[in-house]
């Protein structure tokens, strides 16, 4: 037998199993015990009806005339149910007076006072005047069989209505007394990935609220650990941002004024590097931001103003001029998520796109009425290994184009801390090469 999975079915079933053998053995001990007794009442009455008839008997064959008949059989006024038979007889075990349905067959021989048993019945004789007159009285077995089995079925009927009822009795209350326990599961169940506030011990049995303690501590140490990672990571972000700034502006300086070719190329470089320090510094505040802020707002926003404003900011320089063909619905596309969280959102797979797609092809940039934006761009097509791990921190694939790795994951942070998702695709909706990305605002 597979044991159920569920507490509250193991309980219930098990304490129902329980009940129904205490109860099947207590009613075998009481059917056992009532036919015991129900046969010393039946002994008793067989010996009561032969003690009253032997003095009515003794009484009939004395008064009896002497010619009459040896063998008499007693008239009955009416037709009815004769649970005892009866035989009186002499000495010699001539039959002297006998019930009307008496059956001689039924009887044995006369051997002595008491109780005797046969195949069919139960006898009991009894003798009078120094033993020349004795009766017999027999009951059939089968009619204490009869009483028997009846007398069973009274039992069993109300057993059989009592076990299923007493079964949807224990799992009520087994489900009642597992209320806290839900409570709790759905507690957890129904928090968000950034919610770690202690989950209720309200009402929770004393079993459990060591679980529950145990998960509140681990989720403020889970807290504090994710607190100091953001933390490090935004202080550690903006802290270089200064320093790096300056040095830029350094090694920009000593590129106009240094004449010495060598050094001014080696300056160059270092201000590329420097360069791609500072990105990647927003890059890190921007993951810190999407992974410790309020992505969600009460009021919805129109992504579609969002979305002209960063489309406009990024093609703003001549670098990227005319690279965006952004498409926007005729009708506002309402969301909950932040403002600042679905621009850099957006800003991040825009970025991505123009990094990694073709020169030869703008980037499609596509906000529909229900606030599904997609971002496809031209370019070979990314094999579904590396698809699968683009998401990941610091994972830029095979391009060769310059990056921390970061868009995507930021990206993907914020969609789903604000209830979206984000789908990759490669190739684009339609054609046989390049990479699309799909958000999916949670509303």
């Amino acid at each position: 037998m597979i044991a159920p999975r569920s507490l509250q079915w193991r309980l219930s079933l098990w304490l129902g199993l329980g009940m129904t053998l205490l109860w099947v053995a207590t009613a075998a001990l009481t059917v056992q015990k009532l036919r015991h007794e129900m046969d010393e009442v039946f002994d008793s009455a067989l010996e009561e009806t032969g003690q009253r008839l032997l003095p009515l008997a003794v009484r009939d064959v004395i008064d009896r005339d002497s010619d009459d008949e040896p063998s008499q059989s007693v008239a009955t006024m009416r037709e009815h149910d004769e649970f005892f038979t009866y035989v009186v007889r002499d000495a010699e075990g001539q039959v002297l007076l006998r019930s009307h349905k008496a059956d001689l067959s039924v009887f044995p021989p006369f051997a002595g006072m008491g109780f005797t048993d046969t195949p069919t019945h139960r006898i009991y004789s009894d003798a009078a005047l120094q033993g020349t007159v004795t009766i017999s009285v027999a009951e059939p077995l089968a009619r204490r069989r009869a009483v028997a089995w009846q007398t069973l079925l009274g039992l069993a009927l109300p057993l059989g209505l009592l076990v299923p009822v007493s079964l949807i009795g224990v799992w009520a209350l087994v489900r009642l007394s597992m209320a806290p326990l839900r409570r709790l599961r759905f507690d957890i169940e129904a928090r968000g990935a950034d919610d770690l506030t202690p989950v209720s011990m309200a009402g929770l049995p004393s079993e459990i609220r060591p679980n529950a303690l145990a998960v509140n501590r681990l989720l403020e140490r889970l807290k504090r650990t994710l607190e100091a990672e953001r933390s490090f990571t935004a202080n550690s972000a903006h802290e270089l941002r200064t320093p790096v700034a300056a040095a830029l502006a350094q090694t920009q300086r000593l590129i106009i004024e240094t004449s010495d070719k060598v050094a001014r190329e080696r300056a160059r470089e270092i201000e590329a590097a420097l360069r791609r320090l500072v990105r990647l510094s927003e890059k890190l505040m921007q993951l810190a931001r999407a992974e410790g802020a309020r992505l969600q707002v009460a009021e919805p926003i129109d992504l579609a103003v969002i979305l002209q404003m960063v489309v406009n900011e990024m093609t703003a320089g001549a670098d990227n001029a005319g690279r965006v063909e952004l498409v926007l619905p005729d009708v506002p596309a309402l969301s909950h998520i932040d403002a600042d969280a679905f621009a850099i959102l957006a800003r991040n797979l825009i970025e991505n796109a123009l990094k990694h797609g073709s020169g030869q092809e703008p980037v499609r940039v596509v906000l529909s009425a229900d606030g599904v934006l997609r971002v496809a761009n031209a370019g070979p097509i990314v094999a579904s290994d590396l698809l699968a791990r683009l998401s990941e921190p610091f994972e830029r694939g095979r391009a060769q184009a310059d990056g921390a790795g970061l868009g995507l994951a930021i990206a993907c942070t914020i969609a789903t801390g604000s209830g979206g998702r984000i789908e990759l695709l490669s190739p684009r909706e339609g054609r046989q090469d390049g990479f699309e990305a799909r958000f999916f605002s949670g509303g």
